[in-house]
């Protein structure tokens, strides 16, 4: 879905989203956000790994999976969870 792509996109580095922020901004619901990150093509240059569940980590489709993400965003300084 390109509106959440764009709201991922958006997201700055270093900080984190929950997939229902990203819903109520895009209009749609937190799993068709989980989806649409989910279905990303690009999850480096569109950061799908910013996006994270409101109490738990949320996935990531990209290789390596939830230990990539949690390192990317190490990496970024963000709050993990």
């Amino acid at each position: 879905n390109e509106a959440v792509r764009r709201a991922m996109a958006d997201i700055p580095f270093g900080e984190t989203r929950t997939y229902g922020q990203i819903a109520k901004r895009v209009g749609a619901a937190p799993q068709a956000v989980g989806q649409a990150c989910g279905a990303n093509p690009l999850p480096i240059l569109i950061p799908c790994h910013r996006v994270t569940g409101t109490d738990w980590f949320g996935g990531f489709s990209a290789p390596g999976g939830v230990e990539t993400k949690a390192a990317l965003l190490r990496h970024e300084g963000a709050l993990l969870l």
